[in-house]
């Protein structure tokens, strides 16, 4: 299978321009525009590398690749900068953020798909990853099928559920503030975030029980939330 490259500029002609010479060396490509964009399609899609450019409109590039390499289902995902940005200080603190790679531009659009290729080839990806398998109670996730089942059947959840469920079951017992599930989920926030995060856990809560999937959702007051087994 050709590996995937997910493309993020918010500059549409050069995400035409990188895409094309990418295509035109084997590889298939996602392409964002925003950061959000970005993140929910690395978190559902699970590229094989991101070129990313680091000023977005939405979410800095600096902060998404914080957000990535937190994240344990994301954080061996290589990441190549691509950026206006080209000050030694901006380099140093891209690798530091841990890009494996930055290119400024003006660029050669050969040169992004040389090193794209030798980025692939030092850290292996492309490579099949094992399929990541979360389970509790009677519940399991399956974070490569985005799916989540008890038993034979199937627990129709929307992107966000599933990420919060995911957040959660990766650490049950452990109480995430709502803030902690805003950044290792959504990875967007505005004013009255939290409050929708609560209206998500209600709906998470509902179908979990309704499943009988043998864990619950329960609220630690003051801080947020936590996933326990029911016994």
């Amino acid at each position: 299978m050709p590996q995937r490259i997910l493309v993020v500029d918010d500059d549409r002609q050069i995400v035409r321009l990188v895409s094309a010479y990418l295509e035109h060396a084997g590889f298939q490509t996602l392409t964002a525009y925003d950061g959000a964009t970005a993140l929910r399609l690395a978190r559902t899609e699970r590229p094989d590398l991101m070129v990313l450019d680091l000023m977005l409109p939405d979410v800095d590039g600096a902060d998404l690749t914080r957000t990535i390499r937190a994240d344990p289902h994301l954080a061996s995902m290589p990441i190549i900068m691509l950026t206006a940005r080209v000050d030694d200080t901006d380099r140093i603190v891209g690798l530091e953020l841990g890009a494996d790679d930055y290119i400024t531009k003006p660029f050669n659009p050969r040169e992004v798909v040389a090193r794209v290729r030798a980025v692939l080839r030092r850290t292996g990806g492309g490579s099949p990853a094992p399929p990541v398998i979360l389970e509790a109670g009677r519940l399991r996730l399956d974070l490569d099928r985005h799916e989540a089942r008890v038993a034979d059947r199937t627990i129709n959840l929307t992107p966000t559920e599933f990420d919060l469920l995911r957040i959660l079951l990766s650490h049950p017992g452990h109480a995430f503030t709502r803030r902690e599930l805003i950044e290792q989920g959504p990875g967007y926030d505005y004013e009255g975030m939290e409050r929708t995060i609560d209206s998500h856990i209600k709906n998470l809560r509902r179908k979990l029980d309704a499943a009988s999937a043998g864990v619950r959702i329960e609220t630690v007051y003051g801080v947020g939330y936590r996933l326990a087994v029911v016994v």
